[in-house]
Order: structure tokens, then sequence, then C-alpha cells
């Protein structure tokens, strides 16, 4: 029994000193184009589909309109384009990040157009509150409700005919500086 406890005292002592020795010498993954360290994708999936789950709204406040996702391409096109891409063009900053940033014009599956297969409520939620260790940032303090609602719905949407309008927002070429 002693022999027990003193493995398992080693074992609090030991593990955590070999991690904090593992983290100094700097050899995690932390660069873009390093290969994810063993479960990462997990440990980071699972507890966000879980917040997302709990936390995201059933209902959308806004209609599906033409007016709408006007205001939602141009937010778009402003906000989001640079690292998603407009609807011909893909973005070359989004295809380099880790992990990648998706092209929310593409399609993809079943006629699926990006996030267009998600609940509005996720979108929103992702839109809103952004996805930590990844690129994706929180939007809550640069946009209001109405306009992350606006992007929301226009996204929901990508797998439809959009008005002429819209269409020219979003097949404008993007000029990355």
């Amino acid at each position: 029994m002693r022999n027990i406890l003193i493995g398992f005292l080693l074992c609090l002592v030991v593990l955590p000193l070999g991690v904090f020795f593992y983290l100094r010498a700097g050899h995690p993954p932390v660069a873009v184009a390093d290969a994810p360290f063993l479960l990462e994708k997990a440990i980071v999936r699972i507890p966000l589909h879980a917040r997302i789950d709990a936390e995201m709204s059933a209902k959308v406040p806004i209609e599906a309109n033409d007016t709408n996702f006007a205001s939602g391409a141009a937010i778009y096109r402003e906000q989001c384009a640079v690292c998603h891409g407009t609807y011909d063009q893909p973005s070359t900053a989004g295809e380099h990040m880790y992990p990648f940033a998706p092209h929310l014009w593409k399609r993809h599956g079943n006629s699926v157009v990006g996030v267009s297969d998600d609940p509005p409520g996720e979108t929103y939620w992702k839109i809103e509150n952004g996805i930590r260790l990844t690129g994706m940032p929180a939007f809550n303090k640069t946009l209001d409700q109405t306009q992350m609602w606006q992007v929301t719905i226009l996204l929901a949407n990508a797998d439809k005919p959009m008005p002429n309008s819209v269409m020219t927002l979003l097949k404008q070429p993007l000029h990355i500086n």
C-alpha cells in the first residue's frame, strides 16, 4: 500500500513537471503549419458544440428578405470576406489559418453552400461570440444584434437564389492589402 501511495504522489509531482518542461522547451505545435497535437480537435470541438447547443437561439428575429440579404452582404464584404472569401473567390488568408477559415460560398455535400445547413442560431452564436483558438473573432462589440442576424440570414440562405444586388456585392473581387 505504501508503494502505491508513493507512486501516486510521484505522479502528482512528476507529471506536472514533465508537462511544464515540455511546454517550456517549445515543442508543442504552436505554428499554423504544425500538425495538431494528440486529441486537439476533440478537446476543442466537444465543448464548443456542447456550448453552442446550450446557448444558441432557436428563434430568428428578422425576416429572410431582400433588404436583410443586401445589408448582410454589405456587412459580410466588410467584416467576413477577408477570411471566408466571396461568391467566386476563396480567401487566400483563410486558407493559411489553422484551423482554416471555411469558404462560406463554396458548394459541398448535397448542394449545401457554406454553413447553409447549420441552424441559424449556431451561425449567429459563432458570429456573436467568436471561436477561441481559431481566427474567428467575436463581433458582439463591433456589430449590433440586427447586423449579426443579417449576416446569419444571408449565410443560412446561401444555397438559394439571391437578388441581383446581393450577388453583385458578393461577386466583387477581394482586394487584400
